[in-house]
């Protein structure tokens, strides 16, 4: 059997670009690029990352593919649409996250499971649409490759709601009442750059194990419920 080259964590960020999203899209940006600087300063850890951005809301855009962030000069801007459907990010992912793998995997890497960071400030506008596609993507007997799924809830996001989205509740994250909006985008950025960095730095040193950091200003979901 051929040595292969690495173990490589995949990200994927999910992050809403609902009309709702309009104030605080620079700071969500501005924080994306605070990661991709965060990484580059790492290299060791962000070797071991490949890492997606993709953006939903009546409609899903992916606006960067899988691939190492040493590799990229800047990272794409996101912008705002109406809607707020999960369904369609959710099945995009059954989709992609397996294709993923497949194609790390023909490259020698081998792939520990992987993360999505999925971020949303209200409510799903598909109710009862998301939810099988959402099941399917989360079942591993299904979806061998079936990620971890951290789930942040800002704004008019509901606790339940992202406990649910969530794969363990220890996963979910809401936003402290009164905290303000972009704070708490900001936050979220910077929980997920600690996040991606120790993950990574824990991948390289081969114990495989998912780093989630919860933002600061955010309470866990389970508690609130």
């Amino acid at each position: 059997m051929a040595e292969t080259k690495g173990r490589v964590l995949p990200v994927y960020l999910v992050a809403d670009e609902s009309v709702s999203m309009t104030p605080v899209v620079d700071e969500l940006n501005a924080g994306l690029q605070s990661l991709h600087d965060a990484l580059l300063r790492e290299p060791l850890a962000a070797a071991k990352v490949r890492f997606s951005i993709i953006g939903f809301s009546e409609d899903v855009i992916v606006h960067s593919a899988l691939s190492d962030l040493r590799n990229e000069s800047a990272l794409p801007q996101l912008s705002v649409r109406a809607g707020t459907a999960y369904g369609v990010a959710f099945s995009l992912l059954v989709d992609r996250i397996p294709a993923d793998v497949r194609a790390l995997k023909r490259e020698g890497f081998a792939v520990h499971r992987p993360a999505v960071f999925f971020l949303s400030d209200g409510q799903p506008t598909d109710p009862g649409e998301w939810e099988p596609v959402y099941a399917e993507l989360t079942d591993r007997e299904r979806t061998p490759t079936a990620p971890n799924i951290i789930a942040c809830g800002i704004g008019e996001a509901r606790a339940e709601t992202i406990l649910h989205v969530a794969t363990r509740p220890e996963f979910a994250f809401v936003a402290t009442p009164g905290v303000e909006v972009g704070f708490a985008i900001a936050e979220f950025c910077t929980a997920l750059t600690r996040s991606v960095i120790r993950s990574g730095q824990a991948v390289g040193g081969d114990t495989a194990e998912l780093v989630v950091e919860r933002p600061d200003s955010f309470r866990m979901a389970v508690d609130v419920v």
